[in-house]
């Protein structure tokens, strides 16, 4: 299965197998998801993962909380996100106090 790789500003990849989605991410994540039943994970990308939560392409999310408190930075999900209930499905608690919690779309 192939790599994908949502890029602003790369258009070709040196890694095998891999592929850049082109730009309607909405669109090219549908397609993917659509071809595949293997897991999709985003990692590091809070501007994907608001496109992904504004298409309602998110099943599962999976929240990991450090222990470490910042002054600032980039709120995960936008303001004017549409409400979204989730189930709780499971949760625990690393060595060093990072939480993992993991909830899937519900329905209600």
């Amino acid at each position: 299965m192939p790599k994908y790789v949502a890029s602003t500003t790369l258009s070709d990849l040196t890694w095998a197998n891999s592929r850049v989605l082109g730009a309607d991410i909405a669109a090219e994540v549908t397609g993917v998801k659509n071809r595949s039943d293997a897991e999709t994970v985003v990692l590091g990308s809070g501007g994907l993962m608001r496109t992904l939560v504004e298409h309602d392409l998110i099943d599962e999310y999976r929240l990991l909380v450090f222990p470490l408190l910042l002054g600032g930075g980039k709120r995960l999900f936008a303001d004017d996100a549409t409400r979204r209930p989730l189930t709780l499905v499971s949760t625990t608690t690393s060595t060093t106090g990072v939480s993992i919690t993991t909830y899937r779309r519900s329905d209600g």
